[in-house]
């Protein structure tokens, strides 16, 4: 079950992961991707791809914003927003379905944009099946 957000929350969620992508970094693939966290609290955190001339050393956008969330304190999120320039919208890879994990619950909605500005929503447990978290490792 995904959560649900306000009209207004998907609409600032959805500005904001598109306007990231014009801060992307990606010279190499011209694959631009932004991503928009919106926090329990109502903050909106975003994040941009980030390249490098060493292929395997760049960073995608959902880890950049996650990273700048987790730095700034913040613990709890509602959902994320991911947008791209093609059609149909682009899900997050498996290293950030994996990283996203870590920071979510198996309900946590991932909001995916297409170039036109439709989107497709799943739940972190439709893209990351019998994921694991830090709920599963001992105390």
């Amino acid at each position: 079950m995904v959560s649900t957000l306000s009209t207004e929350e998907l609409h600032i969620l959805s500005t904001k992961a598109t306007a990231a992508k014009e801060a992307a970094y990606c010279p190499y693939s011209k694959f631009r991707v932004g991503a928009c966290i919106l926090t329990h609290s109502g903050e909106y955190i975003v994040g941009a791809n980030v390249e490098n001339a060493s292929y395997p050393v760049g960073t995608c956008a959902e880890r950049v914003a996650f990273g700048t969330a987790i730095v700034s304190g913040h613990r709890d999120f509602k959902a994320i927003a991911v947008a791209t320039d093609i059609k149909p919208p682009a899900s997050p890879c498996g290293m950030c379905r994996q990283f996203m994990r870590e920071f979510t619950t198996p309900s946590f909605p991932i909001y995916m944009y297409d170039k036109d500005g439709n989107y497709t929503v799943k739940t972190m447990s439709e893209l990351l099946p019998d994921s694991f978290g830090p709920d599963h490792l001992p105390k």
